[in-house]
């Protein structure tokens, strides 16, 4: 009597359907799980960049502001007095009475380099000038509260020509050459004068201070530049 095989249970197709089916989920679930690594790593990534976008801009902006303040700091600012109007005393300082009047012919001027009286019609624009002006224009810009400062170059060095050019005022002022002075340098305003030997005197910073742009001038506050201005021909 032969033997009967035992029976296998369950539905062969039946079995590895769901075998296959949990392999695909299984493989889903991994494929997610790359994915959102991915992801993670993606956005730390970002942030990494993000963060060193910002520490490259911070340096950016320290390296512009120290440029800014090195070429502030470096920069000459512009010399400016506060002026006394006239009110101080000061050694050495000639004053005169000259009065205002417009001319177009050539003047024979009291002073040299003068210090007021008959001028232009046309001021001379205030400025640093490496050659001599016109002595009827310069007189119109001092009328307007100007201050000129000469210099006689057969006796004076670069270097002090350097050191006025430093003290001078960037407006309403003037510096030029002017051959044949009896003193090396002569700071002139409208009726008022003073002659100087060095450059390093102090007088030179009083005289400005107490006549610079003052309102004790025929025309106080009036143009000392372009357009009815004009430079030395």
């Amino acid at each position: 009597m032969s033997s009967t095989p035992p029976r296998k249970s369950g539905n062969p197709a039946k079995n590895n359907g769901t075998m296959n089916a949990a392999s695909q989920k299984q493989q889903r679930q991994e494929e997610r799980q790359a994915k959102l690594a991915e992801y993670q790593r993606n956005i730390a990534r970002r942030k990494r960049n993000k963060t060193l976008a910002w520490v490259l801009s911070g340096v950016g902006v320290i390296a512009v502001v120290g440029l800014v303040v090195a070429s502030y700091i470096m920069t000459p600012r512009p010399v400016s007095y506060e002026s006394a109007n006239g009110s101080m005393t000061i050694e050495g300082v000639e004053t005169f009475e000259h009065q205002t009047l417009h001319t177009e012919d050539p003047v024979d001027y009291e002073q040299s380099p003068p210090a007021g009286g008959p001028h232009s019609y046309r001021w001379l624009t205030c400025a640093v000038y490496e050659e001599p002006v016109r002595d009827e224009n310069a007189v119109h810009s001092m009328e307007h509260g100007a201050v000129w400062v000469t210099y006689d170059p057969a006796q004076v060095t670069d270097e002090d020509v350097q050191k006025l050019k430093s003290m001078t005022p960037d407006t309403y002022a003037i510096l030029s050459p002017y051959e044949g002075m009896d003193t090396p340098i002569t700071m002139s305003a409208w009726n008022a004068q003073l002659k100087l030997d060095s450059v390093d005197d102090e007088r030179v910073t009083d005289f400005f201070t107490n006549y610079w742009r003052s309102n004790q001038v025929p025309e106080p506050g009036a143009l000392c530049v372009e357009p009815n201005g004009g430079w030395p021909e």
